[in-house]
């Protein structure tokens, strides 16, 4: 599939979401066979939450990392550009802040959350520096991020397995289910991810320290997480 280029990007993902929107839930457990699931309580994990804390949640889509963090009794804020994906996620959890926002100019205060995360986010973003950099200027200093990102395997052999189920199952899947054309963007859109090197560098340079990186059920997703620095 040919991606969108930059000047067509934004508006392309923003209506791709809110097409697939009804469905985005139900096909994320087939693709991943509800491993997702698992993904998300990890990256929860990292952040070492307590009740009350604040977490904003970039594109947060339908809002399963909203109900996972509301769980440990914190309060999420969800932020997406996609008003079907919002629509989604009120009608699934009416009590929670969800704001139509994009995350290259976010609608908040410096330093007014306790941690931020993200879920398959980063490659529909129309800058992931940007939106890092919007990430650490609303975050406290000692706060936690948490990236949550599919990954390329080290393997060849799963490599090789994740390219089938990813570039022929899940467009299949997406074309009987949903619509097709977004379930091909999807597996394509690793290619807009930075490079290991190039995402330490972007958070380095915004201020974020002890940068770590989990690789997940082989590698089929990362774990990237940091620590927002003291801010000068």
């Amino acid at each position: 599939m040919t991606l969108p280029a930059a000047a067509e990007k934004r508006q392309f993902v923003e209506r791709m979401f809110d097409v697939i929107a009804p469905r985005y839930d139900l096909l994320n457990q087939l693709m991943t066979f509800g491993i997702d699931r698992r993904w998300r309580r990890a990256a929860v994990a990292t952040l070492a939450l307590w009740p009350g804390a604040r977490v904003l949640d970039l594109g947060c889509g339908t809002g399963d990392f909203v109900a996972a963090v509301a769980a440990c009794g914190a309060r999420p804020i969800g932020v997406d550009r996609s008003a079907g994906m919002l629509r989604e996620a009120r009608r699934r959890l009416p009590a929670h802040a969800l704001t139509r926002a994009d995350a290259l100019a976010l609608p908040l205060r410096d330093a007014s959350v306790d941690a931020v995360v993200s879920g398959f986010a980063l490659r529909n973003l129309l800058s992931v520096a940007v939106a890092l950099r919007e990430s650490a200027r609303v975050l406290r200093a000692g706060g936690r991020i948490a990236l949550l990102e599919v990954d390329v395997p080290r393997s060849a052999l799963t490599r090789r397995a994740l390219d089938f189920h990813f570039l022929h199952v899940v467009p299949l899947l997406g074309r009987v289910l949903s619509h097709g054309y977004a379930y091909r963007y999807l597996p394509a859109s690793i290619t807009y991810l930075p490079s290991d090197d190039e995402l330490r560098r972007c958070l380095a340079e915004v201020g974020f320290v002890d940068v770590r990186k989990q690789r997940l059920t082989a590698g089929a997703a990362q774990l990237v997480t940091a620590v927002r620095g003291a801010v000068p």
